[in-house]
């Protein structure tokens, strides 16, 4: 018994050195122009399906009002900022940048500063508000980015004339996989803290639910997570259905807010966000925009579903209604995957020292079985206790532990078994002893 485990244990370190192989392998991106399967699938997660697929329908959250601020000028959004402030909003946020990007501050490279009464209309606005929290973005030098090391030294803020007067600054950084701005952004989770320049900072999200609720917010913070999946509750207004979940969060278009075409109650003591919804609700618009989970069209070419100022909304109702994803540890993933790995190896080393003609058969069909099953089962944990399995690894290990575990037992360990026979042969002759006069046994 003891040798039956020792050996399964050995195929078990076989079969993980071969999946580090293939990683390697796979990393060097040599396949990719023939498989276009993979390339679509790349980028999904079995867990999305239940974002659009079996989730029920959510309830508006009434405590949470998105503002279309389009193309305005800072001079129009000061304007939409006085209206909605006059109605004594909780907080207002505003996901928008109020600096010269270029980092040259004349009328040439920076247009925004020909407006001079506009700038300083702006600027009053935010302080007669005197509850508006502005955004940063977490920033990296160009030889970090090179290193490939998620360090941010540096950080985009809007001008003093503006970021003087708000209460608070989040920085409105996503993760995605996009190499650059304009790339193609899927947005499943967020950092809720990052050290920019050796200062801890909060995302936008964050501190804005932290201006509404900090108990909740410190509750969210003392998970003390690096990343947190997003546990999305719904979309705004979706004109072209590029999501299943219906309208989560009342909005304003920008002709709404210069009308006052809203009644008062939709506005006081709720949480206001400004943010780009297009030139006008309903416009199509990929600027700032980001796939996520609630997309309908999981794999291959879709279009984006969600405004990067919905994703904040997101982020803040998750936090204030406690509805959070727990997620397993790296550690647990690969000791989970090594004990069913462990026990496919002892089960298929039964079955081919009992049923040896049925092997391939019967343990495919086992390979099959466990996959299906694993990938239902997370998806269901996931739908009824908001629970991630990280079972990538599992999977994998089932995939391969059949073929691998075949390679171990006919190359590898009869490789072994022969060098360990020459080893002893090697030493029995060395251990006989010539004497003199004596005649030598066969």
């Amino acid at each position: 018994m003891r040798k039956f485990w020792r050996d399964c244990l050995l195929a078990t370190i076989f079969v993980f050195m071969a999946m580090w192989v293939i990683l390697k392998i796979t990393q060097l991106n040599i396949f990719n122009a023939f498989d276009s399967i993979g390339t679509a699938l790349s980028d999904v997660e079995l867990t999305d399906y239940v974002f659009s697929g079996l989730r029920d329908d959510p309830n508006v959250d009434e405590d949470i009002v998105v503002v279309n601020i389009g193309n305005l000028t800072r001079r129009e959004i000061a304007e939409e900022l006085r209206i909605i402030s006059k109605y004594k909003p909780r907080v207002i946020g505003i996901d928008g940048f109020f600096d010269c990007r270029t980092g040259l501050r004349d009328t040439l490279n920076c247009p925004q500063l020909k407006d001079t009464l506009g700038n300083m209309m702006l600027s009053s606005a935010i302080q007669d508000a005197g509850n508006v929290v502005l955004v940063t973005k977490a920033l990296q030098s160009s030889k970090i980015v090179k290193q490939g090391i998620e360090i941010y030294d540096s950080i985009r803020r809007s001008d003093p004339m503006f970021r003087d007067h708000a209460i608070a600054e989040g920085y409105a950084s996503l993760e995605t996989n996009a190499a650059f701005q304009d790339d193609v952004k899927t947005c499943r989770t967020f950092n809720p803290t990052l050290n920019i320049s050796n200062v801890e900072s909060y995302a936008f999200g964050v501190e804005l639910a932290r201006a509404v609720d900090s108990v909740k917010t410190r509750k969210f913070l003392e998970r003390r997570n690096y990343s947190e999946v997003i546990n999305y509750r719904g979309n705004v207004v979706d004109f072209f259905h590029q999501t299943k979940y219906p309208q989560m969060f009342y909005t304003l278009d920008v002709a709404d807010v210069f009308s006052e075409n809203f009644v008062a109650e939709a506005i006081t003591g709720k949480i206001v966000v400004f943010g780009f919804l297009g030139e006008y609700i309903g416009d199509p618009s990929w600027a700032d925009k980001f796939y996520t989970p609630l997309n309908k069209k999981l794999a291959g070419k879709a279009n984006p579903d969600m405004f990067g100022v919905v994703v904040h909304a997101n982020i803040v109702s998750m936090i204030l209604h406690e509805d959070y994803v727990n997620e397993m540890e790296d550690w647990q993933e690969y000791i989970m995957a090594f004990i069913f790995c462990l026990l496919n190896v002892a089960l298929f080393s039964l079955i081919n020292k009992h049923l040896p003609s049925w092997y391939d058969g019967i343990t495919k069909l086992l390979q099959l079985t466990q996959l299906l099953l694993y990938s239902v089962l997370m998806v269901l944990i996931f739908h009824w206790y908001s629970f991630k399995l990280n079972i990538t690894i599992t999977l994998a290990a089932v995939a391969l532990v059949g073929d691998v575990f075949e390679i171990y037992t006919s190359i590898i360990k009869n490789a072994i078994f022969r060098l360990k026979m020459k080893f002893h042969s090697l030493t029995r002759r060395d251990d006989e002893v010539y004497i003199p006069g004596e005649s030598q046994k066969d």
